[in-house]
């Protein structure tokens, strides 16, 4: 026997995060069912509800702003600034996600921290100080866990699952100008490497 939908489970979880189809089954079956009734729900606050049933996870996002507006409403979803690490390992997440993907194997992507590490560690300056670099290193993968993006596997601390949601934050768009901008870091690395 399947619950009833229920509007308020499902609009109050999306509030408090992302909504995933494994992990908040009743939720996520509650939201497909009642789109309407919580889109309008949430519109009055300024939110629109962004669902990817193919990848499994549904988020609210806030609408963008109109600019003749006088009295735009207040954000509720704030904007987070990340360190460019950060957005380096998100990159380089997106882009395994994709390889991933593209090998069609599995649906969920797999990787241990050395894993996580070693394709940061390239893009990083040269240093003596190894364990200085594994805690900025270990660092970033908390904050990417943090943001949602990376879930540690339940049976081992040493392995995370890559999230789909990455997919709707960095976008093909933003990873071709993203790519732009590493190649030209990664010369500007080389350059200070020689020196």
């Amino acid at each position: 026997m399947t619950a009833e939908p229920d509007l308020p489970l499902a609009v109050t979880q999306l509030m408090k995060g992302v909504v995933y189809r494994d992990t908040h089954d009743h939720a996520w079956r509650s939201l497909l069912e009642l789109q309407p009734q919580a889109r309008d729900y949430v519109d009055v606050l300024g939110l629109q509800v962004v669902i990817d049933e193919a990848e499994g996870y549904a988020f609210l996002r806030q609408r963008p702003g109109d600019p003749d507006d006088s009295a735009p409403l207040p954000r509720l979803i704030p904007r987070r600034a990340l360190s460019f690490h950060v957005s380096l390992l998100l990159a380089l997440l997106r882009k395994k996600l994709a390889e991933f993907d593209a090998q069609g194997a599995d649906t969920r992507l797999m990787l241990t921290r050395d894993q996580i590490a070693e394709m940061v560690r390239v893009f990083l300056p040269a240093t003596s100080n190894e364990a200085r670099l594994t805690d900025q290193i270990d660092a970033h993968i908390n904050k990417a866990a943090e943001l949602g993006f990376l879930r540690p596997a339940k049976n081992s601390e040493q392995t995370y699952e890559v999230r789909r949601i990455l997919k709707a934050f960095v976008d093909g768009q933003w990873l071709a100008d993203f790519d732009t901008r590493l190649a030209e870091y990664a010369a500007l690395l080389a350059g200070e490497e020689q020196e």
